[in-house]
């Protein structure tokens, strides 16, 4: 049976990337998401200005920088279900995609299905458990017919 989502989709950075939102419609969002996920979830994605992504890394991680994406998982327990929000910084995923030489969607998929796994429990912070992760990642991705995002494109 296939998850289900319910999905609130932010895009306060519209204005300044409309070329971004123009290539995150909500379907494309949404299936996104579904090849992510292994239980039914409620989700919130955000889309924003290298300022606030800053802000919320300030306030949450202490780094005093602007990342790629941040996830707020807000179970408590692998019983509660799914819920979380995953923050999307629109300049720093597009700076990413150009040094990476990798076409802005697939960069954007790439993070969104990373997002989506950390919002169900998944983390990179010891050795096994990011390989385990990335082997997911990229299996999903090629299922929704992007390459490996780790491998370096030539």
């Amino acid at each position: 049976m296939t998850p289900r989502l319910t999905l609130t989709l932010q895009f306060p950075a519209a204005k300044a990337f409309p070329s971004h939102k123009a290539i995150l419609p909500r379907a494309t969002v949404v299936r996104w998401i579904k090849a992510s996920l292994f239980a039914d979830a409620e989700l919130t994605v955000r889309f924003v200005s290298e300022e606030e992504g800053r802000m919320l890394n300030r306030t949450y991680r202490q780094k005093d920088y602007a990342t790629n994406v941040l996830t707020f998982a807000y179970a408590e327990s692998e019983d509660d279900p799914v819920a979380g929000d995953l923050i999307l910084c629109c300049p720093v995923v597009e700076r990413e995609a150009a040094e990476q030489g990798k076409p802005l969607a697939a960069h954007y998929a790439h993070l969104i299905v990373h997002g989506t796994l950390h919002a169900q429990g998944y983390d990179h912070e010891v050795e096994s458990e990011a390989q385990e992760m990335e082997s997911i990642e990229t299996d999903i991705m090629q299922s929704l017919g992007f390459s490996d995002p780790y491998v370096p494109l030539t």
